[in-house]
Order: C-alpha cells, then structure tokens, then sequence
C-alpha cells in the first residue's frame, strides 16, 4: 500500500486546494471525497450553481425593466426553467471537471468514498486503510435547522433543494434574512416569486454594518421581497404541495401562520464531522461542535490537522483556500499565514454587498476613535449610466493615523471593488493613499477613490 506524505479529507474548496498547494510542495498527496464530482457543497450545491441562477434571474431584471430605457425594444424573454437548470448543470460541470483536471496536473491521487480516522497517521476508505503522516480535515459543512421543521427538499428546502426546485413557486416563504436566504430568495423574487423573508431579530444580515443593513432591505423591500422582522419560527407544517410556516412575534408573542408553496431554511450552517472518528481519537472540539485547532490549523493530535467550516471562523470558501493553502505551507516546514482580520464577505445580489475589517458598531464596542469616509453612487456616472446608482462606498480609518480599519460597499460589482480596500488593508495603507491613486474614469472604482477623499478634505462630485 502507498503510503503519502498528505491525505486531505474533503475535496471542497478548502480541502482541493489545500491537496493542490500541498503537491506543489512535493508532497506526496490523495484527497479523499465521497461526492461523484469534486469541489464539494460550494462547487456542487452553493456559490457557483447559485450564481448562475443569480446571474441568468438578473439578465431576465435587466430585459423586463431597463431594455426600454435603453432602445432596446422588443417582448421580454420568458423563462424556461428547464434550460436555466441545464445552464447551471453545466456551469458545475465546467467547474469540477476542471478540479478533477488540476488533480491530474499535480499527480494528486483521488480517494472516491468516505473517509474516517481510525488512528493517527491513518485514513479509512471502505474496506481500505491508507497511511499517512499527515491528515488534513477539510469536511466542510451542512445546513442547519431549526426544532419542529422537517427538511424533505422538495416542499420544505434548504439552499441544496431550493437550487433544483421542479417549478418556480408561486410563494416562497425564507426562513433566515442571512446570506444564503437573501441570495436565493432575491433570484426566485425576479422569477416571479412571491417572496416573504422571515428573521428571528430585528435586522437583516446580523454582523454586517449597519448602515448597509438599513439601505440594502431597503433596496430589496423596493424589489418585491417583504420582510417579517422579529419572529420566531416555531413549526412547518409540510404537506403534499403547500406547507405553513407557524411563528411568533417576539414584540407582542402572538402567533401568525404564513402559507407557502416552498420553504426555504436558510438558518446558517453547522460543521460536517460526522463519521470522522474524532471522539474515539480524542480530538479536542469547541462547544460549537468545530475542531480546535491552534495558530498553526493543528489539532491536539499530532500529524492531524483542520481548515474551513469545520473549525472556528468565518464559513466562507476563501477562507478555507486560504487556511488550506496555509496548513500545506505549514506540513512542508515554511510559514502558513492566514490575515484572519482582512477577509471580505460578499453578498451577490443585486445590488451587490462587500465588506472587510471592522464595522462602525466595532470601533464603537471597541472605543476606538475612528472616521468615515462615504461617497455614493448616485455620483458616479458610469453606475447612473448602467441604472445601478443604488448604494454607497464607506471606508472607516483611524482618527490619527488614517489607516484603513474597514469598508462596507453596496452596490455595482461591490463584491469585486472590496478587493482595493483588501489590498490596501494588508499592506497597512492609510485612506490618503487610496485617495492619492490614479483611478480610470469612468469606473464605478472611482466611487472607492472618493470616499477615500472623503475621509481626508472632502469628496469631489459628493
């Protein structure tokens, strides 16, 4: 039997390219993953297929309501599910057949199945037991739920079933206003959808600034999403083709019902351990369920190791890629680094949200002293030109220093402007070095340039 230098456990995100980074380092590497495909929930069952259907339900947006605006004439499209289904399938296969092409690039041997741990230094598939001298546990997460709901992904879903849905519902109740049930409740809103977004607390997006949170439901009430803030989902009842959603209004305690063709449980995720072998080996776990790990994503038993949603942080992937590609650096002797204060988040609807570093609440819980720079869209002219005026830029520097200490964007191709603040932040730029940068004209970066003046003498088209 071939002994390997790595076996990775989970090929998702943060566990093919932890293999990856870890074959280039010469090691010798197997990533064991029991899915028929690659790339694990976010390739198969997240991001990527919901981004294709936030990107064709956008296209389908953009003919209804601004086509005319802009001469372009003509009966809008209309929607063949099927073929948008076929459109995402293939948008996965693209993604995991490239995956499967970069293992074979990289002499990465796949290990199909489901791995446990029967020991330190060991790895079971099926009947067969692999040695190894290192394990990495990259076995990602699942969707969580909450007492009294019963998840058959069909009429009572989470973000796996609500991607392959036979039909778009006339109703959709979404339990959670977070990432996922915003991301997805926004596409099946421009589908047609009746949509109806249920929160335990009074804002959406907990931990996000709050400033963003106030304007981005604003924006998406203005789309057609309606909200019921405050409430405690207490049961749904499924049945055949409806299921009524039973909560509570935490203000007053009274009792509603809420009727639906399809509800969505978005009420975040939980990390996926099971069948491991970890209490049997005595892998220390934190009272969250997620490995302990320590500086260097090492677990207390020597020569194992964990990354991404399975230990503590943020479940995003490029937080995994990042720890992935850190754990490799680390069981080759070099120096894993992981910046855990410059990570963005990004939500994909539209608008668009990014953010990175501390939030104003932050600075205020921290007593820092702080300012802000804010520009908005509605001064850029290539976002008024593209009907995406909607949102603001807002950086958050230090009050002496002006160093960049967090910045919240929403709107157009925010998920991609909060790359300049990311970058800046880890080389420790201050908001005047942002501001002294030749931006191209027109770009809706611009926006970024201006806020950045904004923290200094002042923006120019503010």
């Amino acid at each position: 039997m071939t002994a390997y230098d790595v076996i990775v456990i989970g090929g998702g995100p943060g566990g093919y390219v932890a293999a990856i980074r870890c074959a280039q380092l010469g090691l010798k590497t197997a990533c064991v993953e029991g899915r028929d495909a690659l790339g694990g929930t976010c390739l198969n069952v997240g991001c990527i297929p919901s981004k294709a259907l936030l990107h064709a339900s956008h296209m389908l947006h953009e003919a209804e309501h601004n086509f005319t605006k802009m001469g372009l004439m003509g009966k809008s499209p209309s929607v063949d599910w099927k073929q948008m289904q076929a459109y995402k399938a293939d948008t996965i296969d693209g993604n995991t057949k490239g995956i499967e092409f970069l293992f074979k690039k990289n002499k990465i041997d796949w290990i199909k199945g489901w791995g446990s741990i029967p020991a330190a230094g060991q790895v079971k598939v099926g009947e067969t037991v692999y040695d190894t001298k290192n394990i990495i546990i990259a076995s990602g997460s699942v969707p969580s739920s909450l007492p009294g709901i019963e998840i058959d992904e069909e009429v009572v879903v989470t973000s796996t079933g609500a991607l392959s849905l036979t039909k778009i519902p006339k109703k959709l109740a979404v339990i959670g206003a977070g990432v996922i049930g915003l991301e997805l409740g926004s596409v099946y809103a421009r589908l047609g959808s009746d949509v109806t977004v249920i929160e335990f607390l009074d804002k959406i997006t907990p931990g996000m600034d709050a400033e963003v949170q106030k304007t981005f439901q604003r924006i998406l009430a203005k789309q057609g999403i309606k909200f019921v803030m405050g409430a405690a989902v207490q049961s749904v009842d499924a049945k055949k083709t409806k299921a009524t959603v039973n909560y509570k209004l935490r203000k007053d305690e009274s009792d509603h019902k809420m009727e639906a063709d399809v509800v969505l449980v978005a009420t975040g995720r939980k990390p996926f351990t099971d069948g491991l072998g970890l209490e049997a080996l005595g892998v220390e776990m934190t009272p969250r369920g997620q490995i302990q790990t320590n500086a260097h994503w090492q677990t207390n038993v020597a020569g194992i190791y964990a990354i991404g949603d399975a230990i503590q942080g943020p479940m995003l992937a490029h937080k995994a890629e990042d720890e992935g590609m850190a754990a490799a650096e680390v069981i080759a002797g070099k120096h894993g680094h992981v910046n855990y204060d410059v990570i963005p988040g990004v939500i994909y609807t539209n608008p668009e949200v990014g953010s990175v570093g501390l939030t104003e609440e932050a600075l205020k819980e921290q007593g820092r002293a702080y300012k802000v720079g804010k520009f908005s869209f509605m001064g850029n002219g290539r976002a008024k030109a593209n009907f995406a005026a909607d949102g603001f830029v807002k950086i958050l520097a230090d009050k002496d220093t002006d160093r960049i200490l967090g910045a919240h964007i929403i709107g157009p191709a925010a998920g991609d402007l909060i790359h300049e603040i990311c970058v800046a932040m880890e080389f420790g730029a201050s908001a005047q070095d942002i501001a002294l940068t030749c931006h191209a004209h027109p770009t809706y970066s611009e926006a970024v340039r201006e806020a950045a003046l904004a923290c200094g003498d002042g923006a120019i088209h503010a």
